[in-house]
């Protein structure tokens, strides 16, 4: 259930940020960029298996065995973001896709 909390409150401040550029820019095109900029941004963070991805990045190409899933849920009683492993090549990634979308967006919104 926390993860509907998490999920419902990025939805709220996304839709504070679309009142935001709504009144910055009065512009329904860039309302619709931010909104699915924003779209995908959450479901980017929140929706994949992360019992799957909080591995090595060497074993993603692998199925979750038994005793990971098993480790899995015992750590998943940590809260926060304490339970996620900080793996190089996942913050990597994650630092590039998310930086060039932002990076494209306010170029878009602030033009």
């Amino acid at each position: 259930m926390a993860n509907h909390a998490v999920f419902r409150s990025s939805l709220v401040w996304l839709a504070l940020v679309l009142v935001v550029v709504g009144i910055c820019t009065q512009s329904l095109k860039k309302i619709m960029v931010t909104y699915l900029v924003g779209v995908i941004g959450i479901g980017g963070v929140l929706l994949p298996d992360w019992d799957y991805f909080d591995r090595d990045f060497s074993r993603w190409s692998s199925p979750v065995t038994v005793e990971e899933r098993a480790s899995a849920i015992a750590t998943a009683e940590r809260s926060g973001l304490a339970r996620f492993k900080r793996y190089p090549m996942r913050l990597a990634a994650y630092a590039t896709i998310y930086g060039f979308a932002l990076y494209k967006w306010w170029r878009f919104v602030s033009s």
